[in-house]
This record gives C-alpha cells, structure tokens and sequence, in this order.
C-alpha cells in the first residue's frame, strides 16, 4: 500500500465502491427519518433536528477525527467510523422493534451515529494520498464527490420506493449492511496490500491539534482559499436551504421533484467526467473559470418563473461544481505534508462547514423579513427589480439567489487575482 509505484488505482476503486454504497444507505436513513418524524410530529423543527444530529457532530469532532487519522492506520480508522456508526442505528432497530419509540431515542441514536463518522471521513480522504500518487489525485477527487452526491439524488428516490414497500424498520437493516461491506472492503484491501507504517511523534492530543493548525495556517494560499471556500459555501448553503420553498410557489410537489433529481443530475455528469478524465494541471484557472460561470447559473436560478428555465440553470450549476471542488482539493493536497493530511483535512472541513451553518442559521430570517417582503405587492422594489423578475411569494428568495450568485462570480475573479492562492500551483512549500 505504500509503493505508489504500483498502479493502486483498482484498490482504490474497490474503497471507493464500498464508501459509494454506505453514503447511499446513509442518505436512506436520513431521508426516511426525516419523513418518519415529520409525520409523527407534524413539525418541521422535529425534521430539521434530524438533519442537525446528522451532520453538526461530525463537523464539531473532526478535527480530533483528523488527529487520530494521523496517528493510527487510517484504513482502521475507517473500519472504526464505519462499524461503529452502526451502533446508533441498530439502538434505533431495537427501539422500533419495542414498539412507541421516543423523539429522544431516535435523536440519540442518529447522533451516536454522526459522532462514528467524524472520524471515518478525515482518514477516508487521507488515505487517498497513501494510496495515490499525486497525478491521479484528481481522479479520486471526482469519483468522491460522485458518491457524496449520490446521497442527494439516489437515496431520496431510492427510499421514497423502499418505504412503500416494507417498514422503515428495515431501511436501518439495509444502511447497516452498506456500512459492514464498506468496512469489509477496506479490511480486505488492508490485508493484500498491508498497512500503512504511521509517523508521528508521541505528542498530547492538543499539542497535535494546534500542530494541525499551524500546518493549515503556514501556507497562506491554503488560508486564503478555504476561506474563499467558506464564502462559497455560505451561498450554496442559502440555496440548499431556500430553492424547494422557491419552487412550490412555481410548480406542484411532483414537479419540484423532477426538477430538483435533474439539477443534482449535473454532479453527476461533472464527476463522472472529472473522474474518467481527470483535470489539467492549471488548477487555479479550472477554479476561476468554474467559479465564475456557476455564479451566473446560480443568478439564472432566480431571473425566470418558468420551471424548465430554472430547472437548466439547476443543472449547469451542479454541473460546475466538482469543476470547482477538485482543484481546491488537488491544490490543498499538494501543499499539506501528508503525515499531517488527516488533522488538516478536518480543520478545514470544520472552516468551510462554518458557511453552510451560519447559511442554515439566516436563511429564514433573510427570505421571510428582508427580501420577499421588497418584492410582494406593496415592496420597495415592486416596480424595478419586479419588473424583471415578477413579483407575489417567492420572488424574493430569487432576488436573493440572483444576488448570490453575482457573489459567487465576483469571489471568482478574487481568486484569479489572488497571488497567494496561484503560488499553490508549485511545488509544495519546504
């Protein structure tokens, strides 16, 4: 496993598959839980607590994830994530199979869960670099992102059949076996190629976590493009948050929800592509270009009313996102020591994260009492921006994700101008 002179890329692959299936069982059983709740509360605080429990720890903890990665086998830290993430789900199973489950129960379970996960995934994208030479780190990144999108677009449709087909008891049965083959997978990988020796110095786990740190802030390129990132991430989070509300005011539910699969369609095609080709190696340009075009899909998003206009605004700037996600991720990767990647990879996913979080946090508060107030039938910009974009229940959220994504294009050309974040096209810092 440490010769990367032997072509590694088929081991990878086989990693690789097992993560794609666990990442659709998991999305299985946040989408049928989710379901499950609402219909038993009949609250949308109750479904967004799901999503809360699912995905804030794991970006609490994995900066601790990210030192242990560096300090064990990172193939056993995945094993670790992945079967201990079963626990939580099968305390869910037997409470089920007890009969009058409680919220608590289900929260806490889902919790145990996302906690194993924080120490899977940092050791998951560091292996990548045992594994790989630097050449086919594109390569890896596409096909990753792949399977983080199949979560999106797979599970929900996958799981709206499955629930009416058995008891949602048993989709917890069905994401636990992805879990034990992904594990198994890895186990078996670990055993042809052996493990991976671990270098580090015996240091106390905040010693090495302020050593990550400074790591991640000694390159100051690497700074300026995750905070870049973290802007990015505060828009997109504005529009994971926002676009299904926007679209019922244009379509019915199950035009919504063509619409949406066919916009998350464009990852797909933009992973695939990266994933068989790979990229060049002007990364900073890729970046730039990509960036710069997706604001002005995202823009697009919020000019018409009509749902196939929209829907090919969705899927051109899906498509452009892992044009956008390899080369931060090559660029990051070339200039992080690599007996480092696991606690770094962790911090900097825990700074991005913050964008999509404080998104989460003023989404509601920026659609219901700042913009769709300008544009109902007595707003300030009912005769001007109205004109254009029309105005009535929802037209404010557009106003907010043609403001968005002219953002997103102006962050575009900061980077292109950005010396720091081109110097990381070189050769890593000594």
């Amino acid at each position: 496993m440490t010769d990367k002179s032997q072509d590694l890329f088929p081991k990878f692959l086989l990693i690789w598959f097992g993560q794609f299936i666990s990442i659709i069982g998991t999305g299985l059983t946040i989408f049928a839980l989710g379901i499950y709740v609402y219909q038993l509360t009949g609250t949308a605080s109750s479904y967004v607590f799901i999503l809360l429990c699912a995905f804030l720890p794991p970006i609490l903890l994995k900066p601790y994830g990210g030192i242990l990665a560096d300090r064990h086998d990172r193939s056993i830290m995945m094993v670790f994530g992945d079967l201990g993430s079963t626990l939580g789900l099968l305390f869910i199973f037997f409470m089920m199979l007890k009969g009058d489950i409680q919220l608590w129960q289900i929260y806490l379970g889902i919790s145990v869960s996302s906690i194993f996960s924080a120490f899977q995934e940092p050791a998951y994208k560091a292996l990548v670099t045992d594994l790989l030479p630097e050449n086919q780190y594109a390569k890896a990144s596409g096909l990753m992102q792949l399977a983080s999108s199949a979560q999106y677009l797979l599970s929900p449709f996958l799981a709206g059949i499955l629930l009416s087909i058995f008891d949602i008891k048993y989709i917890f049965l069905i994401d636990i076996s992805t879990l034990v083959i992904a594990s198994s997978i890895v186990i078996w990988v670990r055993k042809v190629l052996g493990a991976v020796p671990v270098k580090y110095h015996e240091q106390k786990l905040m010693e090495e976590f302020k050593e990550g740190i400074h790591e991640f802030s000694r390159n100051k390129g690497v700074v300026h493009l995750v905070i870049t990132t973290m802007f990015i991430l505060f828009f997109v989070g504005l529009l994971q948050s926002l676009f299904i509300p926007m679209m019922l005011n244009l379509a019915s539910v199950r035009a919504v929800g063509i619409s949406q699969s066919l916009c998350a369609s464009g990852m797909i095609i933009g992973s695939l592509f990266i994933g068989v080709f790979g990229s060049k190696n002007k990364h900073v340009a890729m970046l730039s270009v990509s960036l710069f075009l997706s604001g002005i899909f995202f823009a697009g998003l919020g000019f018409s009313t009509n749902i196939v206009l929209v829907t090919l605004s969705g899927f051109l700037f899906f498509a452009t996102l892992p044009f956008i996600n390899t080369p931060i991720e090559v660029l990051i990767r070339k200039n992080i020591d690599n007996n480092k990647q696991g606690r770094v990879w962790s911090i900097i996913s825990t700074v991005t994260y913050l964008g999509s979080i404080i998104a989460f946090a003023v989404a509601g508060f920026l659609a219901d009492d700042i913009f769709n107030p300008l544009l109902e039938t007595d707003g300030l910009l009912v005769e001007s921006v109205g004109s254009v974009i029309g105005i009535g229940a929802g037209r404010g959220i557009a106003l907010m994700f043609i403001f968005s994504g002219l953002m997103i294009s102006v962050i575009a050309l900061f980077i292109w101008k950005n010396e720091m974040i081109q110097r990381l096209e070189g050769e890593r810092e000594k």
